[in-house]
């Protein structure tokens, strides 16, 4: 894809403001009544892209699934069926306004859609959330926002055009949505660790699914239906995956790393059918301010689980989980209220800024978290620190 972000991306004022809050931009659409009906186009119709229409429809009775688009008709059709099973009045779409192949986004983004839904594999994000923005729709974009520095750079742009233009974005790091996690950080914010100086990140599991390669089909085919195992279209697992727990690193510091060093490699999935992506990553990661961060994700058949984020301070230790948030040391805490869904919470805010003409973008912050899983995966590629400007 062209690289046409440079010139509309002020890179200082980028590496300055990682920690700048979610809601940007002056409101430029008008408020509307609380119930007034929100049409969805869904882009990717995919797991992701199939949970996420659903999550849209129970955030509000007044939205229904205007379109959906996918490469595959397949995909598209179960996604179909599955919608019009969980609400037959709002999620039925009828075949005019279903779309294949590579330009489905065009049709998808032709039709009347106050707000569209994108979860392709990432490689595709950054061309279709600035096609989105051209067109006019609200977007919620599932994570990452990219795979390369270029499409980090492009996803820049379009969230600079999303704030003139007075449109809303939300990003699929739904801990940012989850009351327990909230909550934490309200205590890190209000001193209860002390000044936070380290962290840790985990998502270690097991295995994944894969496509197995069909002959009858294009290598394009095979490894699209196998996006997972190609870092073009995956950014591999550290981009696609661990950038959840990276990103409440940078949440907690109110930053993104300057630089990174680490390892990884391919251990357990060697065979073709796990493209050329690694199984496994270690990173150390520098923040501005003094503090380091430690990152580990894997996945590799018959290993223990561990997925959660963790902040030393000098008085105090956070421990987060899903659902999940313990403070031990001078003031212990821990969460113990009624935790929310943050998968549909984050359909509900969107909805709600839309509605209520409530200035909010995600795409930023999005990008750097994305960019800082970038830089750990070139780090372990390269074995050389990289730095924040070099990444970008």
């Amino acid at each position: 894809m062209p690289d046409t972000a440079d010139s509309s991306v002020d890179r200082r004022a980028f590496l300055a403001s990682a920690g700048a809050t979610c809601l940007l931009g002056p409101a430029a659409i008008a408020a509307a009544r609380r119930d007034t009906p929100l049409t969805v186009g869904v882009i990717g119709c995919g797991g992701r892209g199939s949970g996420a229409a659903r999550n849209a429809l129970e955030a509000s009775p007044e939205v229904r699934i205007a379109a959906l688009g996918d490469l595959f008709p397949d995909r598209l059709e179960r996604c179909r069926s599955g919608l019009a099973a969980f609400d037959a009045a709002r999620g039925s779409v009828d075949d005019a306004h279903c779309f294949v192949g590579f330009d489905a986004y065009r049709g998808v983004l032709a039709c009347d859609c106050d707000l569209v839904i994108l979860a392709t594999p990432p490689g595709f994000r950054p061309a279709h959330f600035a096609a989105a923005i051209a067109a006019g729709k609200h977007v919620f974009m599932e994570k990452p926002a990219a795979v390369d520095p270029t499409g980090v750079r492009q996803v820049l742009a379009a969230a600079e055009e999303a704030d003139r233009r007075g449109l809303r974005v939300v990003a699929g790091t739904q801990r940012r949505y989850e009351d327990s996690y909230l909550a934490a950080i309200d205590r890190l914010r209000a001193g209860d660790l002390g000044t936070p100086v380290a962290g840790r990140c985990f998502w270690n599991m097991g295995g994944l699914w894969h496509e197995p390669t069909d002959p009858a089909r294009s290598e394009m085919e095979n490894q699209c239906r196998n996006w997972l195992y190609h870092a073009w279209l995956s950014g591999d697992h550290i981009v696609e995956q661990h950038v959840h727990n990276i990103d409440v690193l940078n949440w907690a510091f109110d930053a993104m790393p300057q630089r990174a060093v680490g390892v990884g490699g391919r251990q357990a999935r060697t065979g073709a059918e796990f493209g050329e992506i690694y199984d496994h990553f270690a990173i150390e990661y520098r923040y501005p301010g003094g503090e380091w961060a430690m990152s580990m994700c894997r996945q590799q058949p018959g290993t223990p689980g561990r997925v959660e984020e963790s902040v030393t301070g000098t008085e105090a230790m956070l421990l987060l989980r899903p659902g999940f948030a313990r403070i031990d040391g001078a003031r212990s805490w821990r969460f113990t209220g009624a935790n929310n869904d943050p998968f549909r919470e984050e359909h509900v805010v969107l909805q709600r800024a839309i509605r209520e003409s409530i200035p909010h973008n995600d795409a930023p912050t999005m990008a750097r978290s994305t960019l800082a899983a970038i830089m750990g995966r070139e780090a372990a590629y390269t074995g050389q620190e990289i730095t924040v400007e070099a990444a970008l």
